[in-house]
């Protein structure tokens, strides 16, 4: 299970750091790639207390990178403009408000009798 857990953490990094990449430091981007690398040959050698090392040592990594990917995100926000806090504005602002033209429907099941 542990070599399962490790081949999709992998598969998640990587695919992370394509995405992310540009957001993340090269400082907090190294740890992560130090430990994908560990990671990657334990899980080659099938070493379950390498895998379970390099994994701890991948999410110490990425904690950190987190908090750049979202103060990244929060600067591009404010650069954006001003916006209100979950505030939506216009007709469909409650967001579940599905048939506000009036309509009662009701979601019943029924039985055909011939």
């Amino acid at each position: 299970e542990k070599i399962n857990q490790a081949d999709g953490l992998i598969f998640q990094t990587e695919k992370q750091i394509k995405d992310y990449g540009d957001k993340i430091p090269a400082d907090k981007k190294a740890p992560i790639e130090a430990a994908l690398t560990k990671l990657k040959e334990a899980h080659k050698s099938q070493d379950i207390a390498a895998i379970d090392s390099a994994t701890t040592e991948m999410n110490t990594a990425w904690t950190a990178a987190s908090e750049e990917i979202y103060k990244a995100q929060q600067a591009d926000g404010q650069a954006a403009g001003p916006q209100q806090d979950g505030g939506q504005q216009g007709p469909n602002a409650g967001g579940n408000q599905q048939n506000s033209g009036g309509e009662n429907v009701t979601d019943a099941e029924f039985e055909e009798v011939k």
